[in-house]
């Protein structure tokens, strides 16, 4: 008699890392944990919080989104917002678990990705970017383009845009630039996430609203899911 192998279901801990905060959800969880992070976060730091926060969750695999371009699977270069220490470490052997890591901005519009052409920009401490399109993931750098007077879109949406100009002119360019960016990305829609995203009032045409519970949902889609990531290569 053949014995059939029954596959136990995935048991996914999602690593949310983010300027601000460190978030964590596992499978069967109902409620993230999170730890601050900051320009002391280090790779390794990261690593002993999130076991120590979640020594009582089972889990066999990780999802990390990471605030900055992943090229193969690794960190492309250190995080803006965070402490060093971030490139060709080895998560995997740190977790003693299969990781993948993927940009936080990517891992958020995956969660949020409802089909045809969409843009993600993630308004928080800087500016996430990422567009699906038609089931192919690719993450962008909008963050660092020049916006106008010599400044970047992130310097414009991000926190230090929101503290300079107020949130009223913030509103303003935020409606002005996805705008400009639906046009000239020809995306059928836009959906702004981000902890900044709530301070809008009204919406701008053609965009909705994001969740960053979202960033959970899209690490756990990030082992089932049928999105696939576009080709990428280090120039």
């Amino acid at each position: 008699m053949k014995v059939t192998q029954i596959r136990k279901p995935a048991r996914v801990l999602v690593i949310d890392v983010g300027g601000t905060n460190v978030k964590m959800l596992a499978t069967g969880q109902k409620e993230p944990r999170k730890y601050p992070s900051g320009p002391t976060m280090t790779a390794p730091k990261m690593v002993q919080i999130v076991k120590q926060a979640t020594r009582d969750w089972d889990y066999d695999r990780i999802s990390l989104g990471y605030p900055g371009p992943i090229i193969n699977g690794r960190p492309l270069r250190e995080p803006h917002n965070l402490g060093a220490g971030w490139m060709g470490f080895d998560f995997r052997k740190a977790f003693g678990c299969p990781v993948k890591v993927i940009n936080d901005a990517s891992m958020q519009a995956l969660g949020s990705y409802k089909g045809g052409s969409m843009l993600f920009l993630g308004l928080g401490t800087g500016l996430g970017s990422a567009m699906i399109v038609e089931g192919v993931l690719e993450p962008m750098e909008l963050a660092h383009l020049l916006y106008k007077k010599e400044k970047t879109y992130e310097d414009y949406l991000g926190l230090r845009g929101l503290e300079r100009l107020g949130k009223k002119k913030w509103r303003q360019h935020v409606a002005k630039i996805t705008k400009k960016l639906m046009t000239a990305l020809e995306a059928d829609y836009i959906v702004l996430g981000g902890g900044n995203a709530k301070k809008l009032k009204e919406l701008p045409e053609g965009t909705r609203l994001g969740s960053n519970d979202n960033a959970f949902l899209g690490g756990f889609r990030l082992w089932e899911t049928d999105v696939k990531p576009a080709p990428r290569k280090l120039t």
